[in-house]
């Protein structure tokens, strides 16, 4: 009963558009340790999406303000700091997510729709951690990603049809008419900033 009234609560915060609310409500379905359904699932797809994607977008804001502000001047420093501040909240939320996903998630996916799925959520975090980091954790985040992906990808090929949706979002196509061959979205970030990550990915 419990589990089920977070449900609830997590589609009325969705309904009013409160996704810090909807996800921690979901977090809790989730360490409840059953396995999710696909409403569920996507419920909880849902309310992350919206809470990083509004700190991916402050922090590119910030960022881009960083850039355009000349060093020594009293404002740098100020805008420096928010945009740490921005950094920080961008990277827990995305290593919550990543926790739920190798403690719970991934190993309960009874099946290849869900395993792909989490897979694919697997790497889209390690994306977004990755467009704020630098140097090795950059790269080693960015390997992280591909790795999360790769694995999607060829359990989707081996165990899904090629116009299953999820399948799609792995990032294969399927090839032109008379071709037998996938055409394949590679995952491509921008180089990082001189002072923090990178700019303007998707």
């Amino acid at each position: 009963m419990a589990r089920n009234h977070q449900v609830q609560k997590a589609k009325l915060a969705e309904q009013a558009e409160r996704y810090e609310d909807m996800a921690d409500f979901m977090k809790a379905v989730v360490e409840h340790g059953d396995e999710l359904s696909n409403e569920e699932r996507n419920l909880l797809s849902v309310a992350y999406k919206n809470v990083v994607g509004c700190q991916r977008s402050a922090w590119r804001v910030i960022s881009s303000i960083e850039h355009k502000t000349e060093e020594g001047d009293d404002k740098a420093q100020l805008v420096n700091e928010y945009r740490e501040k921005v950094e920080r909240e961008l990277n827990s939320v995305c290593k919550n997510v990543l926790a739920l996903l190798d403690k719970y998630l991934i190993k309960k996916a009874s099946d290849p729709e869900s395993k792909v799925f989490y897979l694919k959520m697997k790497g889209d975090y390690f994306r977004y951690l990755a467009e704020v980091a630098t140097g090795d954790e950059r790269k080693k985040t960015i390997d992280n990603a591909q790795e999360a992906y790769q694995e999607a990808m060829d359990i989707s090929k081996k165990e899904m049809q090629p116009t299953n949706p999820i399948r799609l979002g792995t990032g294969e196509r399927p090839g032109p008419p008379g071709s037998a061959a996938p055409v394949r979205l590679l995952l491509i970030l921008p180089p990082p900033s001189p002072t923090t990550g990178s700019r303007g990915a998707q």
